[in-house]
C-alpha cells in the first residue's frame, strides 16, 4: 500500500463554521467545498475535512452522530505565542495552558460546533 495522503473527516452541524474557524485562526486554505462539504488543506500538516451531520455519503448508521469523543491535536513551534495569538484573536481558551508530567505542554480551544483542537509543544528534557 502507498498512501498518498491523510485526511481527518469530523462530522459538524454547521459546515461553514467549522471551514470559517479553521481558516481564520488556523491558516487552513478551503481546497474544495459544496452543500455540507469543505475541504481544508495546509502544506505542514493533516487535510481536514467537514461534513453535514445528516450527509448521505455518511454510513447510514452513524449519519446523525457528530465529532464527539474526538481531539484534533496540532503539535507547534512556538506553544506560548500560539496561546497568545489565539487568546489576543478573542478564540475561548477551552482548556487552559498546561503541562503534563511526561513533558507534553497543551491547550485546547472549541470550534463552533464543539470541534476540539489542541495545540501541543513538549518541554525540554530538562525543564521537566
Amino acid at each position: 500500500m502507498e498512501i498518498t495522503s491523510t485526511a481527518v473527516c469530523l462530522t459538524v452541524d454547521d459546515v461553514p463554521a467549522s471551514a470559517a474557524f479553521l481558516t481564520r485562526h488556523f491558516g487552513f486554505q478551503e481546497a474544495m467545498a459544496a452543500d455540507g462539504f469543505a475541504s481544508l488543506v495546509r502544506e505542514d500538516t493533516v487535510q481536514v475535512i467537514f461534513l453535514r451531520r445528516g450527509i448521505e455519503v455518511l454510513p447510514e448508521g452513524v449519519r446523525e452522530r457528530r465529532a464527539a469523543g474526538v481531539i484534533t491535536a496540532f503539535t507547534v513551534a512556538d506553544l506560548d505565542a500560539e496561546h497568545e495569538r489565539l487568546r489576543s484573536e478573542g478564540v475561548p481558551i477551552t482548556m487552559p495552558l498546561r503541562e503534563e508530567p511526561w513533558g507534553e505542554r497543551l491547550f485546547q480551544v472549541t470550534d463552533p460546533n464543539g470541534v476540539i483542537l489542541q495545540l501541543v509543544g513538549w518541554a525540554a528534557p530538562g525543564d521537566r
